[in-house]
Parts: C-alpha cells; sequence; structure tokens
C-alpha cells in the first residue's frame, strides 16, 4: 500500500505541473488520464484523493487564479483576452465562474480587487498594512536588501511538493537531503536549497497554495513516490537578497513585488521563488539569508509586446494588422472555420483550431477518401508574419514521409515540397496569402476560399 500511496503521488504531482504549466491548453479528462496513464474513472478518483478537490475544479480555479494574479497589478489588460486565452467560452460563463469564486464580477475585482481580497480573508500585497508610502518601501528595501536583475540558467531540482503545509518545509528538506546522498546526486558544487511556489498567495487561499522544496541534483533523475525532477526554466528574474527574520519574509515579499511595479518591469509567467544561503538556527540573530526570485519579461520584449498589442482606441482602426493580438487572429481563424463547415460541410470534416502556440494557428479539412490514407489538408496563420498558407499533411509522422518521399521521386513542379519531413507537419505547402487585409474579412474570406479549393483540387486526380 505504500507503493501504491507513492505511486499515485509521483502521477499526480507531474499532472499538477503540466497543468500549471499548460493553463491556457485543452486540459481534459481524457488527454490528462492518458498521461498519467490511468483510466479516466479511476484518475479522477486519484486525482480527488490526493490533491482535495475534484480536477475539473481544480483546473477552473487556477485558472481563475492565473487570471485574477493578472488583473490584480494590471489593470489595463483586455479581459476578453484573457479569458479566451484560458478557456472561457464566453463573458457570461467567465463571468459566473469568477463570482463564485471571488464573490463579483471581475470587472469590479480590476477596480477593487484588493479590498475584495482582504474582505475575503486573502493576504494581498498592500503598502497600507506594511508600509505607508512608496518612499518608505524604497527605504526599508535599501536597509535591508540589494536588489538586482539577473539572468539564471534552467536549475534542475530535486522536490517534494505539498498544498498548504508550510511548517513541513524542513521536514521536505531533511528527506530530500537524506535520499540525495543515499543517491549521490546532489550538486554540492554549486548547491541550492530552494522553495518555489506554484500559486500566487495573492489570489490563493493559504491551504491551497501549492509549494515545492527543492535542492540542486547534478543528474537527471526518476521520479520515486513523492520526490521527483523539477526544472526552474532559464530567465530573467529580479532578485533581492535579504537578511532577515523569518516574520518580515511576508514583508520582503510583497516589498519586492511593489518594486517591480514601481520599476517598470513586467511579471513574467513563471515559479516565484526562495533560495536560502544559510541555516537561520546558527545565525547569532536567528536570521534567514535568502534570495527572493521573481520571473521577469526582459524590457525589449515588454517594449515589443506592447508595440505589437491590440488596441481598441477609436483612434487605432486603421492600425497595421501586424498590431492585432492573439485573440483578435484566433477569433478570426474561428469565423474562417465557420464559413467552411457551413460552405462545404457535405464535403469536408474540418478538425477543431489548434492553439497550443502563440506563433500559428490551423485548423484541418479531410474527406472520407483522405481519411483512409490518412491525409488531410491544413490551412494555418503565421501569427508572426500574418501570412496564411495551406498545405498537404499526414495524420503522423510515417505518413508524411511515405508521401513526402512520392512526391520528391516524382516529377512533380506544381507547388512547394518541403525540404525536409523530420521536422514539419508539412508535406507539401502553398502561400494563401501574404498581407492580408483584416479590415475587410470578407474579401479576405473569399480570397482563401478560393485559393484552397483550387489547391485541393490539384490533388483529387493525383491521389486517386
Amino acid at each position: 500500500m505504500r507503493e501504491t500511496k507513492r505511486e499515485y503521488i509521483k502521477r499526480v504531482n507531474f499532472i499538477l505541473d503540466f497543468i500549471e504549466n499548460n493553463l491556457d491548453s485543452n486540459l481534459s479528462l481524457d488527454s490528462l488520464s492518458k498521461k498519467a496513464h490511468y483510466s479516466p474513472y479511476h484518475f479522477h478518483r486519484v486525482f480527488s484523493t490526493v490533491v482535495n478537490e475534484r480536477l475539473n475544479e481544480f483546473i477552473q480555479r487556477k485558472r481563475i487564479e492565473r487570471i485574477a494574479s493578472i488583473i490584480l497589478v494590471d489593470s489595463e489588460v483586455s479581459l476578453k483576452e484573457l479569458l479566451y486565452k484560458y478557456g472561457f467560452s464566453s463573458d457570461s460563463s467567465f463571468s459566473r465562474a469568477f463570482r463564485i469564486y471571488y464573490g463579483v464580477t471581475p470587472t469590479k475585482f480590476k477596480s477593487e480587487g484588493k479590498q475584495i481580497l482582504r474582505k475575503i480573508g486573502i493576504e494581498t500585497f498592500s503598502s497600507e498594512k506594511y508600509i505607508c508610502s512608496i518612499t518608505n518601501i524604497k527605504h526599508w528595501i535599501k536597509m535591508n536588501a540589494q536588489i538586482t536583475i539577473k539572468e539564471f540558467p534552467e536549475i534542475q531540482l530535486a522536490s517534494i511538493s505539498d498544498i498548504g503545509k508550510f511548517e513541513e518545509t524542513g521536514n521536505m528538506f531533511q528527506k530530500l537531503m537524506k535520499w540525495g546522498n543515499e543517491k549521490r546526486v546532489l550538486d554540492f558544487s554549486n548547491f541550492k536549497a530552494i522553495t518555489v511556489y506554484h500559486d500566487n498567495p495573492n489570489v490563493t487561499e493559504k491551504s491551497k497554495v501549492r509549494f515545492s522544496a527543492g535542492v540542486t541534483i547534478n543528474q537527471n533523475i526518476n521520479s520515486e513516490g513523492e520526490i521527483r525532477q523539477l526544472t526552474l526554466k532559464k530567465g530573467i528574474y529580479a532578485v533581492g537578497c535579504f537578511e532577515i527574520k523569518a516574520e518580515e519574509i511576508s514583508k520582503a515579499w510583497k516589498s519586492m513585488c511593489i518594486w517591480v511595479i514601481e520599476k517598470g518591469y513586467e511579471f513574467r509567467d513563471g515559479d516565484f521563488f526562495e533560495i536560502y544561503h544559510n541555516d537561520s538556527k546558527a545565525h547569532p540573530e536567528q536570521k534567514f539569508i535568502i534570495d527572493i526570485c521573481i520571473p521577469l519579461y526582459k524590457m525589449e520584449n515588454r517594449k515589443e509586446k506592447e508595440r505589437s498589442s491590440f488596441s481598441s482606441s477609436e483612434n487605432d482602426n486603421n492600425s497595421n494588422p501586424k498590431s492585432l493580438g492573439y485573440h483578435q487572429l484566433i477569433n478570426y481563424m474561428k469565423e474562417l472555420r465557420a464559413f467552411f463547415n457551413k460552405e462545404y460541410e457535405t464535403i469536408f470534416r474540418l478538425g477543431k483550431i489548434y492553439k497550443e502556440n502563440p506563433d500559428y494557428s490551423y485548423f484541418s479539412l479531410t474527406t472520407a477518401e483522405l481519411k483512409k490514407q490518412k491525409l488531410k489538408y491544413v490551412i494555418v496563420l503565421n501569427h508572426k508574419t500574418l501570412c496564411f498558407s495551406i498545405c498537404l499533411s499526414g495524420q503522423n509522422k510515417e505518413v508524411r514521409k511515405k508521401y513526402w518521399r512520392m512526391f520528391k521521386e516524382s516529377d512533380w513542379t506544381k507547388y512547394n515540397l518541403t525540404e525536409t519531413i523530420d521536422n514539419s507537419l508539412e508535406i507539401i505547402n502553398h502561400v494563401i496569402e501574404e498581407e492580408p487585409n483584416f479590415d475587410n474579412t470578407k474579401n479576405l474570406t473569399q480570397k482563401i476560399e478560393e485559393e484552397s479549393i483550387k489547391f485541393i483540387k490539384e490533388f483529387e486526380g493525383i491521389l486517386e
């Protein structure tokens, strides 16, 4: 039974990590249970037992808390973009779900978020409670911290996770050190003891905040029950080095967050963590020497993001189409797919819109004959260049290789044969529109339709 429990924890931890890193992706019970190597029924029971929360409730809560975290520090962000990004189908469904968690509409939360969180018992960072003014914050930080902007390499940890039980952190580190010494995997050349916070305590109840204790390792490890490998991604961080008492750590975190905002940096979606440099019990004043690390966007990336973000102002109606945001592009792809579905419902079966990658989206068109051959046509929108294309593709890599070789060995010259199939979903592709005019979507859709049908007709006889 002990081994069974260890295996449950191992698999559920893997899924929790996956969910937290893919909140803007499809997170169905079927897909997650496959990743956990359980049947959907069994996985649902295991997840509920380990996490003490049903899967759908957990995912919805995490998504809503992610949105709340964003609008808490950025009141200008578009709620509509956020709700579509994180899987809500409409304003009304999102508003209902949000109200269940925070008791108010998302719009009201944007303007009164800190006061609302305080009323329901969630501690949000507040300059009123701890420090009277920004001037005092700067003075406190000057007296207690050195803050720098650093780029960390990827950090590999052996870790143990828990939810809400912060009093167990010391025991978790002891287990890791004992296990790491036995396995001879600890990286003593650059050793770090780290606590990683997977939830934002500003919007998540303390009892539901998931965290991990981790120690650096010098090689990859296999998960063993509650101990698993955790990767902190390479990136830019605001790093505050503090020498403070335990009761001041919360104050240090809140001051760091305010410092980031005041300096004009932008929080990056990633893990917030603490690095410990001493044993506080050995310190003459029982103080912790810690680094508080907050993930940030590079300033140039932030400026580029601001330049390319979609503006809904009245003066921006004639803006360059390259300023269209991700969700405007996805919305057009939905319109395009709906058009093909309506006009060609007796001919093609359409796949769902793929929107897991911010750089491109696509949907497939197939027929009964094509399905037998495991082939499909795919209409693709490159979000960076705004180029529309259509390609002949296959259901898997082997199918694509088979047809790619057939065309390569023939005298085919009509459309572009991809140079290599190894890292491509395309067999043959054709650019439909390089400079789309999104101000006239009717004409754009008509052009995409004409070029797509022309492309498809070229293959009818050949594929038969």
